[in-house]
């Protein structure tokens, strides 16, 4: 039976991307620690510039050399490697960053009365308008917000506060000279074909048996938006120059000061929000994380052993932080040396 990648949850919102990072994290509260940024200048690099080094994995002599990838990054910056073009050129294989893929079981005709349904779980109920369903002080920020980045649309009005709130960041990225991806898996795919070397996806696969069902449950799982709504808000109003300063670390190379500097947790709040409605759990949606990094470490341990060098994709909270995917190789006796 043909199958559809469904956009009604994650993907439709545009937080699939950070799912396996963020679905188990705890929200921190939304007073972020930014004060040690708050002066810091909001200008974002341009220009070539030659990202992170990368981090080398390996068990005898065979190599997997590992890029760690990161949101927003200067949208007008031209992200140029030496190292990843020589590494990709020397490997059998790129394995892509883990991400996950909702399938619906649906026909033809299914997949013609689907996406109607999947992009009317985007608005609210009855029609309603943010102004009815968020507090009035929020909805004072938002408009404020609303504004300055998205000027006088209208149909945002009734979108649902997770949708509304992911159109505000994205343009607020971009009126900030950032971008989500700065473009570099588009850099990689085109390394990887004009190398001749195949790409992995390491996706992890969720078939959503009644994705009628499932939209009507996420309609009815609206309440949570406003978590992501007041965070997003947050983010924008305060977090800014923090992201930019991350941002242009990674586009330096500037390790040290990814470590120091912190993160919003914006996907954090958005997608436990998500992640955590009933629907979400009813969907086999609540062990995703833990599914998807037994995916990735799964196709990193065959690569290893069946190619002498390969090239890998991680987010790079998973790299910096302790417990993430590459400790858990190391514990299992493989060499993880850091790039300095």
């Amino acid at each position: 039976m043909r199958s559809l990648h469904l956009v009604f949850v994650l993907a439709l919102a545009g937080l699939s991307p950070a799912f396996a990072q963020s679905a188990a994290t705890s929200v921190a509260p939304a007073a972020a620690s930014t004060a040690a940024v708050a002066d810091l200048p909001v200008v974002v690099v341009t220009g070539v510039q030659p990202g992170p080094g990368l981090w080398k994995v390996s068990k005898g002599d065979h190599v997997l050399w590992v890029l760690g990838t990161l949101s927003p990054l200067p949208r007008a910056m031209q992200w140029q490697s030496r190292e990843v073009d020589e590494v990709i050129a020397a490997s059998q294989q790129v394995l892509l960053e883990p991400s996950v893929q909702l399938k619906a079981d649906v026909g033809f005709l299914g997949k013609l009365l689907l996406l109607p349904a999947a992009y009317g779980a985007r608005k609210n109920d009855d029609g309603a308008t943010l102004q009815q369903v968020l507090p009035p002080p929020v909805y004072a920020r938002w408009q404020v917000l609303k504004q300055k980045y998205l000027g006088d649309d209208r149909g945002v009005e009734r979108w649902r506060p997770l949708f509304a709130s992911q159109e505000l960041y994205r343009k607020a990225l971009k009126a900030n000279g950032l971008s989500r991806s700065g473009g570099i898996r588009a850099n990689i795919d085109a390394l990887a074909k004009r190398h001749g070397v195949p790409e992995l996806a390491t996706d992890y696969h969720v078939l959503i048996e009644h994705p009628r069902a499932a939209i009507k449950a996420f309609k009815q799982a609206a309440p949570r938006d406003v978590t992501c709504f007041i965070r997003t808000l947050d983010s924008v109003e305060h977090d800014l120059p923090a992201m930019t300063a991350r941002a242009n670390a990674w586009a330096t190379g500037d390790l040290q000061a990814l470590r120091e500097l912190p993160d919003s947790d914006r996907r954090d709040a958005c997608v436990a929000a998500v992640a955590g409605a009933g629907f979400a759990q009813a969907l086999g949606l609540g062990d995703v994380p833990a599914q998807q990094r037994a995916t990735w470490l799964a196709a990193a341990r065959k690569a290893l052993h069946d190619n002498a060098q390969t090239f890998a994709l991680l987010p790079m909270d998973e790299l910096l932080k302790p417990g993430g995917y590459l400790a858990t190789l190391q514990a299992e006796g493989y060499q993880v040396d850091v790039p300095q």
